[in-house]
């Protein structure tokens, strides 16, 4: 299994082992574009992995700051009180970057800049640009894909 992150269509697809697409998510990358630089909060391009899996058995749109649950659930009375926060929400799967000097060690580092495919509010848009550098997904999305991938399948990033 692959997951294919198509940053032109704003889609990621599952794909079996054969290549064939076994379904699809709108998501939403990063406003600022696509780019490999730690404090860019762009969306890295390339092959990838995912290294860990947070958050099984959280409710849905639990709130997560440093990969760990802070004990909220985000309600759109939170999101008032808290206006300008980037909102990461019910799973995480933590993405490391597989190409030497392009996406992975030095100042391109995928893991090092926690670049994550997570849960987003509900308002959130999907298809379109919009994260800080991670890939967006609605909440019942990556409650799915969470169940459905295991750690260290294989992720691909392009601007296609």
């Amino acid at each position: 299994m692959k997951l294919q992150i198509s940053v032109a269509s704003q889609l990621m697809s599952v794909l079996d082992d054969q290549g064939r697409v076994l379904c699809e998510y709108p998501v939403s990358t990063a406003k600022a574009g696509v780019g490999e630089i730690s404090g860019s909060y762009q969306t890295p391009r390339g092959l990838h992995i995912i290294r860990a899996k947070i958050g099984a058995g959280q409710p849905e749109n639990t709130v997560f700051v440093r990969r760990r649950p802070t004990g909220e659930i985000w309600t759109p009375e939170l999101a008032e009180q808290f206006p300008g926060r980037d909102w990461i929400l019910t799973r995480i799967l933590w993405l490391s970057g597989c190409q030497p000097g392009f996406n992975r060690l030095g100042c391109v580092d995928t893991m090092r800049r926690y670049v994550y495919i997570h849960g987003s509010p509900d308002a959130a848009e999907m298809g379109v640009p919009g994260s800080h550098g991670c890939v967006r997904m609605r909440n019942a999305d990556i409650v799915e894909l969470f169940e459905r991938v295991p750690c260290y399948t294989a992720v691909e990033i392009t601007e296609d």
